[in-house]
């Protein structure tokens, strides 16, 4: 099946950004999967593998999200030996990006370019209100729209009171009850991303997600797996990345399956994750209220009157301590690199 790049979101941005690269032996294109220094790329005459260049591979050693990632839009070069090189990723507009394991606070990007940011977490058994609320705050720091789906919702009675408890945990996201077997659903979450629109997908493994995107793709492109009734997890059914063009037009990007997710400095999407928190904490007596026992906090008066749950300022205060940590050692990264001599580029073009 063949696809115009335009959609897949292709536009004059970035027609603009790839002129002054536009040569014979070059052609844009878009990241379908990144493995282990090779990519998967859909260009206009369609699918090819490019290893990654030299001044790609120069970027990413200054920062491991300047990797390509499916989503990117990027530029390849075709070499007489009938070689392709990936050479350049243009701007992104929107990166969903977590904290690695390491200690330096760099960041692996999951995703890129994509208009919305669907959190899924499955009804069975059990919505865990803390990883709706961290993984939100991860896609609205995205820049992306986020949106909360609920699959599996043709386990439980009623769907929509489950979608309204946890929309409390959502301020101003919509929040979509989903089940594949039942097709209830599918077709309002496919209206999120109709024509060049790219929606990516978030949530733990066993939550759904490849089920989704075969689904909204019509036919079984990626694998799943059966999970176990007990406690709803199972296997990692992704372990990568991956774009999947919709007939049509549009694109879906399935994320690995996450059990746990560390946030960077996601000052400003943790703030719109817990909105009623930060309006709350905006009219407290001082400007630098701990929220614990000063006189006129009206985060405490809210949990008093139980309009705010303990529960969920503490989930706040946990998520907030973890930026706070992650900015001081992004900033010690950062003067640690002015102070090292910059490597040489290696641009071709």
């Amino acid at each position: 099946m063949s696809y115009h790049l335009s959609q897949l979101g292709w536009d004059d941005r970035l027609v603009s950004e790839f002129r002054r690269f536009d040569r014979p032996d070059s052609a844009p294109g878009r990241v379908l999967r990144a493995d282990r220094g090779v990519c998967t790329v859909l260009t206009g005459s369609g699918v090819t593998r490019a290893t990654l260049g030299g001044a790609v591979m120069i970027e990413a050693a200054r920062d491991p999200a300047a990797l390509p990632s499916a989503g990117d839009w990027v530029v390849l070069r075709h070499w007489p030996d009938r070689r392709t090189t990936l050479e350049l990723v243009l701007p992104r507009t929107t990166m969903l990006i977590r904290r690695t394991a390491d200690k330096d606070s760099s960041g692996q990007v999951l995703a890129a370019n994509m208009d919305v940011v669907a959190v899924v977490e499955p009804i069975h058994p059990e919505p865990d209100d803390a990883r709706v609320e961290r993984l939100l705050a991860l896609a609205w720091e995205s820049g992306a729209d986020p949106l909360l789906v609920l699959t599996k919702s043709d386990t439980t009675r009623d769907p929509a009171a489950v979608a309204r408890q946890l929309g409390a945990l959502a301020p101003g996201v919509p929040v979509l009850p989903v089940s594949v077997r039942q097709g209830r659903g599918v077709d309002e979450l496919r209206s999120y991303f109709t024509k060049n629109r790219t929606l990516a997908l978030l949530g733990r493994s066993g939550a759904g997600k490849s089920t989704l995107v075969n689904a909204l793709a019509g036919t079984s492109v990626m694998p799943v797996q059966e999970i176990r009734d007990a406690d709803g997890k199972g296997r990692h059914t992704t372990a990568y990345r991956n774009l999947v063009p919709i007939p049509g037009g549009g694109a879906v990007i399935d994320t690995p399956g996450i059990r746990g997710v560390g946030l960077l400095d996601t000052g400003d999407g943790l703030a719109r994750a817990f909105a009623d928190v930060t309006d709350l904490a905006s009219r407290c007596r001082f400007d630098d209220c701990a929220h614990e026992t000063e006189p006129g906090c009206a985060v405490q008066a809210a949990v008093a009157d139980g309009s705010l749950t303990a529960r969920r300022l503490a989930s706040w205060r946990k998520l907030h301590h973890e930026v706070e940590v992650e900015s001081g050692r992004k900033s010690a990264r950062l003067s640690r690199q002015r102070r090292s001599p910059a490597p040489p580029s290696s641009s071709r073009f």
